[in-house]
């Protein structure tokens, strides 16, 4: 990196020492990542002894469990991620478990992206391992993120036993899995991290223990137990065992003379944390950022010292257990890094919720450009902003990491540039990205923009310096404007090149042409190279041109190679030939490759042609091989074959093999069949198995269409009965419906008594219907305070309606911090009815600073839309071409 970029980490030595893995017997709790406790009303023997209180287990401990158990006898591997917020026991968690189910095996724990990938290279994931990922964000996000994430998707389809034990908090999952909206921009997608945490099985962990967990004896014999009970609230007594709360009141309320320094370089660091410095914190960069969150008099009368006394208040460990910055260990030695710190986990996480709508001042983004560790830091924190619609900000980062090299910083700066009406810096910043060897993305992203000259000339150059994938983009580009001559030629240099994927779209291209015989050299040429699905095109081919003895050797020779799809093709070919039995012994074959899916949708697209008799044998071959989801689909075939008999014994042998969703549909046909109770008894054991609502509604439905509200009523009154809170909401609403009012509330209210959260919405909505907003009111808020998102956002609209504009703010941050951003929204549109046009863009801006790129431009347009509707023309162009101020304000030109 440049000279002006300062970096503190240490290059990394070119052989580090390799994770390897050893029983799991061996491995001490810290060293997985668990966090020490408090040690409670006992003064420690020793301050640097690591306490671990007794363990209590709740629900989540039974599930990740029996995941593990089953997992010791599988063949393949599992992916469990122990998901929670900071500091609710995620670790402790996993560690307890594996010590109990898997005590034989081994464990290998890497500690980031990189180490990762060198364990999945050196192939020592060996049967019967856990690979623990704890803070599996350190090994899935980042440069070698997305590598380390494909690497170790490849790794799960080889056999087991193997557990990938990891842990996450959800704000990383949600980023880590998020896919671009249309018209979003891709920047910070993960899709090889997406594919990986998709085969996942999750388990979350609650932030709190229940009243029963906590009445436990072993709670009141263990000291740090008892003392993380005393002051805890809320039964959240990991956040206090691990020190959290006092974490925050030692920041929030600084107590001694360096008090104040201390919180403004706490917050420096939350600051640059939460909005993407992920590397060690220097301390240039804090010592720098500090003074901007200091009053003017604590500035003007600050000692000579006061950078070296507000570190040591941020390091002063509280209940001696965290510091709000933490040292650094060496990755390669004994002892800390010098000059850098890392910020406390509790701390990150309450900055994340509590500073989430602040955006720091204009001097945090100056000491950032000129003090950030590493470009990828630059880099993070331009894209925070930009997010943001501080483009100005977010451009001067930018600068900042092209000058220490960074292609894809120039590229932005080249689209911000053009964004803004400067084509002629935007067209000189394209060419500098491209001489810095950005040059096929370059050319997308021109030909994208409809300038297929500029793409042209980029493609070429691409090409030049030997990347084959731009020679291909080009000979597409040369394609669609039908120049068939060169795309040819080009197609050509870059399977010369090696590049022998672009035979098959040679091929295809031919083949569009009307070209068949070429088409089918060059089917068969990329087929020599490997590419099993040219044989089979290729086969195709023949097929359509009637040839079906060629056809048939190329599905033969396609399915030697593996291909077990062709199976199912050459079955086909057998039975339109008149071979019922070699097309069966084919479908057999396929079946018996594991091919089941294939079966499974050739066996619906006979049933949607009217085959019924070929698709009910599919099905059948396709149970037979042990893939009983096809046992839903056979039944609805023989139900609407008119054979209700065969269809709900096929239903019954779903459920056997544990396919809930069969027992609603057999629950109605019994239903149907007058066998009233046994249709209740399938509603009751789908409602049991989880299928609730649905069960309930389906019954509920059936009576209340047959005007039989009584029996609708009775089936509702036994689920309520038998301890299921939401039917007593699912009757509420029939009540009212029927003109009930008074029993309608009566129910909701019994039905939030006992823990459903819906009813008390319902019941406000009822108040609000009859005209009792006060009552409304208080209803949505003790929904609210129950973490009902919508309540908050029917809160929010009632409180910008009385006039009460900052609790509606303040209610549309606690949707937005729960996900849901509407309520923000909502309460815009109401102060913008209301006439206070000020209000609804303050409300619009809170939006922008969330940092989600569809939201953020969805507000930022609001924003422009009230100016315009003021008569600030110019402020809404300047926020249209420039963004805006890191106050708010419209941005001025740049």
């Amino acid at each position: 990196m440049a000279d002006h970029v300062h970096v503190y980490l240490p290059q990394a030595r070119s052989n580090p020492r390799p994770d390897r893995p050893r029983p799991i017997q061996e491995w001490q709790p810290q060293q997985l990542g668990v966090h020490p406790a408090i040690h409670g009303t006992n003064p420690p023997d020793d301050d640097h002894e690591f306490v671990l209180p007794s363990y209590l287990e709740r629900d989540h401990d039974q599930q990740l469990r029996a995941r593990l158990r089953n997992a010791a006898s599988d063949k393949q591997a599992v992916f469990v991620l122990v998901r929670g917020s900071s500091c609710v026991g995620k670790s402790r968690t996993a560690f307890e478990a594996v010590r109990a189910c898997l005590p034989d095996w081994q464990l290998v724990f890497p500690k980031n992206a990189k180490g990762l990938l060198n364990l999945l290279n050196a192939a020592a994931l060996a049967p019967r391992t856990v690979l623990w990922l704890n803070e599996a964000q350190n090994h899935l996000d980042g440069p070698d993120g997305e590598e380390a994430a494909a690497a170790l998707h490849s790794r799960m389809e080889e056999p087991g036993p193997l557990v990938i034990l990891g842990t996450l908090w959800p704000e990383y999952h949600r980023d880590l899995t998020a896919t671009p909206q249309p018209g979003q921009h891709t920047r910070g997608a993960h899709p090889s991290a997406h594919a990986l945490l998709d085969q996942a099985v999750l388990v979350d962990v609650p932030p709190n223990f229940t009243t029963k967990v906590l009445g436990t004896p072993s709670v009141k014999s263990d000291p740090s137990l008892a003392a993380a009970v005393a002051t805890s609230s809320g039964g959240r007594i990991t956040q206090t065992l691990a020190a959290g709360p006092q974490l925050v009141d030692h920041y929030e309320i600084p107590t001694d003379p360096h008090g104040p320094y201390g919180r403004a370089v706490i917050t420096a660091a939350m600051d640059a944390r939460r909005l993407g410095h992920t590397s060690p914190l220097p301390a240039a960069l804090l010592e720098a950022v500090a003074p901007c969150y200091l009053t003017d008099e604590s500035r003007a009368t600050a000692p000579d010292t006061w950078f070296a006394d507000a570190l040591a208040y941020a390091r002063q460990n509280v209940r001696g257990v965290a510091a709000a910055l933490e040292p650094v260990a060496n990755p390669d030695g004994m002892g800390a890094l010098p000059g850098v710190y890392r910020l406390s986990d509790y701390l990150d996480h309450h900055a994340r919720i509590t500073r989430r709508y602040t955006f720091p001042p204009e001097s945090f983004w100056t000491a950032a450009r000129d003090h950030a560790a590493t470009t990828a830091d630059l880099m993070a924190l331009a894209d925070a902003a930009g997010l943001r619609q501080r483009d100005r900000i977010s451009a001067l980062l930018y600068r900042r990491a092209a000058d220490a090299g960074n292609a894809r910083a120039l590229t932005k700066l080249a689209q911000m540039r053009e964004g803004a009406g400067d084509f002629e810096e935007a067209k000189g910043l394209y060419r500098r990205a491209a001489d810095a060897g950005n040059t096929q993305t370059l050319a997308q992203m021109r030909e994208g923009a409809g300038d297929f000259e500029e793409a042209k000339g980029l493609y070429r150059r691409a090409a030049d310096a030997g990347n084959t994938g731009a020679l291909t983009e080009l000979a597409e580009l040369r394609e669609r404007v039908r120049n068939i001559a060169e795309a040819d030629r080009l197609y050509r240099r870059a399977a010369d090149a090696g590049n022998t994927q672009t035979l098959t779209e040679l091929a295809v291209m031919h083949e569009r042409a009307g070209d068949i015989a070429e088409a089918e050299r060059l089917y068969l040429q990329a087929a020599d190279a490997g590419d099993t699905t040219a044989l089979t095109t290729l086969a195709h081919i023949r097929e359509d041109a009637g040839d079906f003895e060629e056809a048939e050797r190329l599905f033969w020779r396609a399915a030697d190679a593996g291909d077990t799809r062709a199976l199912t093709e050459l079955a086909e070919l057998r039975e339109q030939a008149g071979d019922i039995e070699g097309a069966k012994g084919l479908y057999r074959r396929a079946a018996d490759a594991g091919n089941t899916q294939a079966l499974t949708e050739l066996a619906q697209i006979r049933e949607g042609f009217g085959e019924v008799e070929e698709a009910e044998w599919l099905y059948r071959l396709t149970i037979d091989a042990g893939d009983t989801r096809a046992l839903m689909l056979l039944a609805r075939l023989r139900r609407r074959a008119g054979d209700v008999e065969e269809a709900q014994r096929l239903y019954r042998r779903a459920i056997d093999a544990g396919d809930t969703r069969a027992l609603p549909v057999l629950a109605q046909m019994r239903e149907q069949a007058g066998d009233v109770e046994e249709a209740q008894r399938l509603y009751r054991r789908a409602i049991d198995a989880g299928n609730t609502t649905t069960a309930l509604a389906a019954l509920a439905q059936i009576r209340e269409e047959n005007g039989d509200l009584e029996g609708a009523e009775r089936i509702l009154l036994q689920a309520a009965d038998s301890g299921n809170i939401t039917a007593l909401t699912e009757l509420a609403g029939l009540r009212e419906r029927a003109g009930d009012r008074e029993e309608a509330e009566r129910l909701a209210w019994q039905a939030a008594d006992s823990g459903d959260t819906r009813a008390l919405p319902a019941l406000a909505r009822m108040r609000e219907r009859a005209g009792d907003i006060e009552e409304a009111q208080r209803l949505y808020r003790l929904a609210a305070d129950a973490g009902n998102t919508r309540a908050m956002a029917e809160l929010a609209v009632i409180c910008v309606v009385r006039g009460d504009f900052e609790g509606a703010e303040r209610l549309g941050r606690r949707a937005a911090d729960a996900g849901d951003t509407q309520a923000l929204t909502a309460s815009a549109i109401m102060c913008e009815r209301l006439g206070d046009i000020e209000g609804a863009e303050r409300l619009h801006r809170q939006g922008v600073e969330i940092g989600n790129a569809w939201y953020s431009d969805l507000a930022v347009r609001e924003i422009r839309r009230l100016r315009e509707r003021a008569g600030d023309t110019e402020g809404a162009e300047r926020i249209r071409r420039f963004g805006l101020e890191a106050d708010g304000s419209p941005a001025q030109p740049w």
